[in-house]
């Protein structure tokens, strides 16, 4: 309440009980006039500021004046009450406004950091719909109250943190997953206990994220980046089955996802490593499909490419009797040829010049095989000039050291 209203109220009062005042004076003249008719009561003070009744001799007063005098009496006094609080809050108003402020000023701090970091995600909502449904049924958001009693009242600006408290617990599980994927990402760049340690990482999440194809198509990648750095035969076997199973999940739960396609993709080249050629044809045949998937959905990556290549390439090696296998089998075997190969790992370079040690690599060997011995040359250089730090570029090395000499390198 404002200072100004305080004393208005006040002023209000002071001047009701100066009008019963003047009543009581009047009636006090009014019952000299008649004290000889009537005269059976007589006002006295009782205090400095009260007024009281006394009995005296004579002829009586009927009982219905008699009762009114009592009821005169007894608001007289309620009067003597009202002015000793009026004069109390008198002298409280100069210091009103600043214990107003000060007690506002409590309430707000205890209610930021109680209510809003103090409360659960669930509780948060339900006062946020508790906001909602006064507004619905046209109360004021003051008269709106919180589930759970943490506020009695809400104000605008309540329902507006309210609001935005609402939408960080709606983004709170997003974000936990960009930060794990940021940390995936990271780990998957690193060494090869950082990769192991990817994978396991993902496999304690899959729980709390295993609906999301986004997590799922990291975990296929996790799996073959363990299958890569395995030793044993029968432990790389059981990492591409299982890798494979997760990617096939994963595009199953989105089929719009270019990178779930990809690695898909990627572990079913992987497992043709350990079927038979019938599988391994089939797997070919998968292989195809969801890497023109992939880049379909997405055009601009170039690791897409670069897989598509090395399958034309493989294709347009495979022998007779492999081909002849794919016939029988499926009616057409697949179709490449080195020109197609060729095609796809200039596209790489062109979305992203020097990727990698390997692409240089097949680069050379199209040219190679197409005659072109000085582009050929060429690229072997290229290759050359890149580090060969990673288990990939240490394979791109073995491949040079047998393309070079062939090409007078």
């Amino acid at each position: 309440m404002a200072q100004t209203d305080s004393k208005v109220l006040v002023l209000g009062a002071l001047a009701g009980v100066a009008g019963v005042s003047l009543a009581v004076v009047c009636y006090q003249s009014f019952r000299s006039r008649r004290r000889g008719s009537c005269p059976g009561f007589q006002f006295h003070r009782t205090n400095e500021q009260g007024y009281g009744l006394t009995l005296v001799d004579g002829p009586g007063l009927p009982s219905g004046q008699a009762e009114v005098l009592d009821r005169l009496e007894a608001l007289i006094q309620c009067v003597s009450e009202l002015k000793d609080e009026m004069k109390a809050l008198k002298n409280a108003l100069p210091s009103l406004q600043d214990q107003v402020r000060e007690e506002f000023r409590g309430r707000e701090e205890a209610r930021r950091t109680g209510f809003l970091h103090r409360t659960t995600p669930t509780r948060r909502k339900r006062t946020a719909a508790t906001v909602a449904e006064a507004r619905a049924t046209g109360r004021s958001s003051e008269e709106a109250e919180s589930e759970g009693g943490y506020m009695t009242a809400l104000t605008d600006s309540e329902e507006d943190e309210l609001s935005d408290a609402e939408e960080r617990d709606q983004e709170h599980p997003v974000d936990k997953l960009s930060l794990l994927i940021e940390q995936i990402d990271r780990l998957h760049q690193g060494c090869e206990s950082d990769k192991r340690e990817s994978l396991n990482i993902l496999l304690e999440q899959r729980e709390e994220f295993g609906q999301n194809s986004t997590f799922l198509w990291r975990l296929t990648r996790a799996y073959c980046d363990v299958h890569d750095i395995s030793l044993t035969l029968e432990e790389k076997k059981t990492y591409a089955e299982t890798g494979k199973k997760v990617g096939e999940e994963a595009v199953s739960l989105n089929p719009t996802c270019a990178e779930s396609h990809q690695w898909y993709a990627i572990m079913c080249g992987i497992m043709a490593e350990y079927d038979t050629i019938q599988n391994k044809i089939k797997n070919g045949y998968v292989f195809k499909d969801h890497l023109d998937k992939a880049i379909e959905l997405k055009p601009q990556d170039p690791l897409s490419y670069y897989l598509l290549g090395r399958w034309c390439y493989a294709v347009s090696q495979l022998s007779w009797i492999e081909r002849k296998v794919a016939s029988t089998l499926f009616g057409e075997p697949p179709s490449a040829t080195v020109e197609d190969a060729l095609k796809n790992f200039l596209k790489v370079e062109e979305l992203h010049p020097a990727y990698s040690k390997l692409n240089y690599v097949f680069l050379a060997k199209c040219y190679k095989d197409l005659g072109q011995c000085e582009k050929a040359k060429k690229m072997c250089q290229a290759a050359c000039s890149m580090s060969a730090e990673s288990k990939e570029n240490e394979e791109a090395q073995k491949e040079l050291s047998l393309l070079c000499p062939a090409l007078g390198v």
